[in-house]
């Protein structure tokens, strides 16, 4: 009989959370359960660090979130950032003028350590913080700062991302939901990379981990854990990446293929 996995690692928006954006009962339940016997379950999420701070009560006794597509580890209880994967300034100006030219008419927002600036006709999917800067993004770039560029075009959402991923170099590209909205960050930077290093540092093999996710930017991490699923509704590249199907997020599927690999009842 296989052994439970040592290490759960799960998306959040469209996999481990409702479709209202919250954690429900049940699987608040298996996530406490879970932190009881001492299985770490990390959040992997495109999510920048400002929208992870709700979720705190949600995040284990080990405190690790893996955010902005693998760009930070960050330690919700110490409000630390572990380790921050920066894209150099020239390699995001560059991918800039490389989607200018290749998509005319996209417009570009950025996260940073240093927190959200956008463009001005750059469409958020929620309200920017106060004091956002705004202007041409080729103004907003810093070194040793930028954790994710992003971009939307007028473009079919999978058509965009496909043109941006042949006309940039030096950087992942990819997408954490349908808007079409793409992402870049540093080359090498994933969610799948930054997992690897805290599994390593936890000292569990890929094999022992379980991984979640329903969207592209959840396919490296997908194709790299031991055992992984899509839940209902997933993207065709995540799909394609899994070994397994969960139900959807909003029939808790993480939590009750949890129940079944930890034999919760």
């Amino acid at each position: 009989m296989r052994r439970a996995p040592r290490l759960v690692a799960t998306d959040l928006d469209g996999t481990l959370l409702r479709s209202d954006g919250t954690v429900s009962a049940r699987t608040a339940a298996v996530l406490a359960e879970l932190d009881a016997r001492g299985v770490p379950v990390v959040f992997v999420t495109a999510r920048p660090i400002r929208w992870i701070a709700e979720l705190a009560d949600a995040v284990g006794g080990h405190g690790l979130v893996v955010c902005s597509n693998g760009a930070v580890l960050l330690h919700l209880h110490r409000e630390e950032v572990e380790l921050a994967r920066t894209m150099p300034a020239p390699v995001a100006l560059a991918a800039v003028a490389a989607i200018r030219a290749a998509a005319p008419g996209a417009v570009f927002a950025l996260e940073g350590l240093s927190g959200f600036a956008k463009e001005s006709a750059f469409v958020e999917r929620t309200p920017a913080p106060p004091g956002s800067p705004v202007g041409p993004v080729e103004d907003l770039v810093r070194e040793d700062d930028v954790l994710k560029l992003m971009a939307r075009s007028s473009l079919p959402p999978d058509a965009f991302r496909a043109v941006v991923t042949a006309a940039v170099r030096d950087a992942e590209v990819t997408a954490s939901d349908r808007s079409g909205l793409v992402e870049l960050s540093a080359d090498g930077v994933t969610k799948a990379s930054t997992l690897a290093l805290l599994a390593a540092r936890l000292d569990v093999d890929p094999v022992d981990v379980v991984a979640f996710g329903d969207m592209p930017n959840d396919a490296p991490m997908l194709a790299w854990a031991g055992r992984s699923y899509a839940v209902a509704d997933a993207h065709p590249a995540a799909i394609a990446a899994a070994a397994g199907r969960a139900p959807g997020n909003d029939d808790d599927g993480v939590a009750r293929v949890l129940a079944d690999l930890f034999d919760l009842g």
